[in-house]
Order: structure tokens, then C-alpha cells, then sequence
């Protein structure tokens, strides 16, 4: 039997992920149905893909699958005839990345969650099944040009700061069990209006109109396939885009770009940018928006805090970890939930904490 589990050091996978010559694609797909031993599915399909050098970022729950993942070009009608032959997942769409380099993901993960989208609903009586209507790129950017539509972005506020739909409400929450509740409340009086919403893939959307026809509201609808499968249509189409700037991804390449519209800032100096990264310091990684300039200058740091930690060995560092709660530099991380609303001003002037 195969290994089930990822023995090779992070940077060795990340290097010969970059000395990779093969081709690869890059996809997502997901579908809500009942998984009655989802470690079973989990075991199963982590032997059938690591044999097919599949790399990805999947979540197995009793709802169903969420997959993120990249596939061998040469192996990818082994992989589609293998997963269709499940009829749990016969003909299941794949959403195909708009940046298709393949050097997305470097290993393959596939982790059991108590759901695919953590969502805090908690109510018997909720039918997730009951979603609401599907638009595609045209239906959409038809709704939208309707004044009278309600726009919802059911993505996390730092995916929305660097692109979002015309007109969109995006709430300022970093979760989707956050969200549900803040976009209720907001509509709050306008159950009769039309509501369309859209998130990166569709996942969450499916889910969220389920909530939102289950909370009174009487027109919902959201976009098929998420931002990705927009994006695909748009450029097969020839249609103009709605959607402004970039779509933030998660895996590697963190942002696919959609139109050329710079919509955010650098959180230390203000000027346009739209590129997320992760602070250096291994013990941090706070994800904020940094400009090349400042990524020299900060070294691709957050503070001047991670930037020491940052520059000392490993060693050093680990022995750090160990003392930090009673000597160590405080990181900004342990912060970033308290301060994210004045996340850009706190970079901006360096503050150390």
C-alpha cells in the first residue's frame, strides 16, 4: 500500500516542483453529497492520486469534497476516468485556473473536516440542498447592470480588496462562518429584492443561498462556478468583465489576474498594489499586500520585529520559539486579528509590538 501521508521537506517539494519540466493542470471542483466514511474516501483517494503525481489542498467531509489541486497533463484522462468511475462524482465540473502554468501546488494534502466550508450553522431545520438559482457570465453581468440588485461577495475581506464585481457589498470578515451573519444583517428589509453573489469557485455561495432562501430571502442567486468559470466565459465570449482586478486563489500563486485594475494598496506605503504575500518570518506569515519596493526594503518582512527574527539562523530562530512567550519579540500575528481593520496604518508606520 502506498504511503498515505507527505514525508519529503517542504523546500526539497518546492524545488522540484520548480525543476519540474512536465505540464500541468490546474483545477477545483467540489460537490455537496452524503459521504457515509469519508477516511475511507480520504485513504482511497490519496493512493489513487499520489500514483498519478497529483499535487493539492483537498477537504473530505460527511457533505461532501472540495478539491484544489494540479495534474500531470499526461495523466489527466487516467484522472478523470478514475474519479468519474465513483458515482458519487460522475461528470462533477472541474473549474480550470485562468493562470495555467501548473506550479500551483507542491504536494498533495487531503485532510477529514467536520464540512467542506466551515459555516457555524447549527439549525436542524436547514436544507442545504434547497440553493438558489444559477447565472452564468451573462445572466450575471445582465443582473448586475440592474440597478436594483442586491451584489453580495461571500469571500473573505482580503480577497475582496484586491478584486471584486461592480457595486458589490463585501463584507469586512475573514471567514465565511463570519460572513453569513454580517451579509443577513446588512440586508436586513430587503428579503423581496433580487440578491446574486459570487465567491472564488462556487463552494460557498452554494451553501450560502441555501441560507439566505432558508432567512426569507425570496430571489437568490449565485454565480456558477465562482469567479473562476466568470473569467473563463468572459474570455470565450468576448464579454466585457465585471469583476475588476485579481482573484485571489489559494494555493502558490495566491492571485490569478482578471483585468488589469490595480483596486488595492500596499499595506506599508500606500501605493497601488495588489500582490499578497506572507511575512518571511517563519513564525509569523501574516498574509498582507506588500510592492516589490517594499518587499526589498522590509525583506519581505511585516514589521521591523520579523524582519530581525527573519534574519537569524534557524537555529536561532527555533530556540526563539521556545522563549517567546516570557522573552522573545512579540509578532504581529498574535495581533493581526485585534488590528486588522488598522492592519495597512500599523504597517505603514512599522510599528513594532
Amino acid at each position: 500500500m502506498a504511503l498515505l501521508i507527505n514525508r519529503v521537506n517542504k523546500d526539497e517539494l518546492k524545488k522540484r516542483l520548480a525543476e519540474e519540466t512536465i505540464q500541468r493542470i490546474t483545477l477545483s471542483f467540489y460537490r455537496y453529497i452524503k459521504i457515509e466514511n469519508p477516511q475511507e474516501l480520504r485513504d482511497s483517494l490519496f493512493e489513487t492520486w499520489q500514483e498519478l503525481n497529483v499535487f493539492g489542498r483537498i477537504y473530505v467531509a460527511y457533505e461532501g469534497i472540495n478539491a484544489q489541486m494540479s495534474v500531470p497533463k499526461d495523466n489527466w484522462e487516467a484522472f478523470v476516468a478514475k474519479l468519474y468511475s465513483d458515482p458519487r462524482f460522475k461528470d462533477i465540473p472541474f473549474k480550470f485556473a485562468v493562470d495555467g502554468n501548473g506550479k500551483s501546488f507542491y504536494k498533495l494534502v487531503i485532510k477529514i473536516r467536520d464540512k467542506v466550508v466551515a459555516d457555524g450553522i447549527n439549525d436542524p431545520t436547514f436544507d442545504s440542498s434547497n440553493t438558489g438559482k444559477y447565472l452564468n457570465a451573462v445572466e450575471f453581468n445582465e443582473a448586475i447592470a440592474d440597478p436594483n440588485t442586491i451584489v453580495v461577495d461571500m469571500r473573505n475581506h482580503y480577497e475582496s480588496e484586491v478584486g471584486h464585481f461592480d457595486r458589490a457589498f463585501c463584507p469586512d470578515a475573514d471567514t465565511f462562518r463570519e460572513e453569513l451573519p454580517l451579509v443577513i444583517d446588512h440586508l436586513k428589509g430587503a428579503e423581496d429584492k433580487k440578491v446574486i453573489m459570487y465567491c472564488t469557485g462556487g463552494i460557498r455561495c452554494e451553501k450560502a443561498s441555501a441560507y439566505f432562501k432558508h432567512k426569507g430571502f425570496k430571489d437568490v442567486n449565485h454565480l456558477k462556478g465562482g469567479i473562476i468559470q466568470y473569467a473563463k466565459e468572459i474570455k470565450e465570449q468576448g464579454l466585457e468583465s465585471k469583476f475588476k482586478g485579481v482573484n485571489f486563489v489559494f494555493d502558490e500563486r495566491i492571485g490569478e489576474r482578471i483585468t488589469n485594475d490595480v483596486l488595492s494598496k500596499c499595506h506599508q506605503c500606500e501605493k497601488p498594489c495588489d500582490t499578497h504575500v506572507n511575512c518571511k518570518n517563519d513564525d509569523c506569515h501574516l498574509l498582507f499586500i506588500q510592492c516589490p519596493e517594499c518587499a526589498q526594503n522590509m525583506k519581505g518582512c511585516c514589521t521591523p520585529n520579523c524582519m530581525e527574527i527573519a534574519s537569524l539562523s534557524i537555529e536561532e530562530q527555533r530556540k526563539l520559539r521556545k522563549g517567546r512567550i516570557k522573552n522573545g519579540p512579540e509578532c504581529l500575528s498574535v495581533y493581526k486579528s485585534r488590528l486588522r481593520p488598522n492592519l495597512s496604518e500599523i504597517l505603514k508606520n512599522n510599528l513594532s509590538l
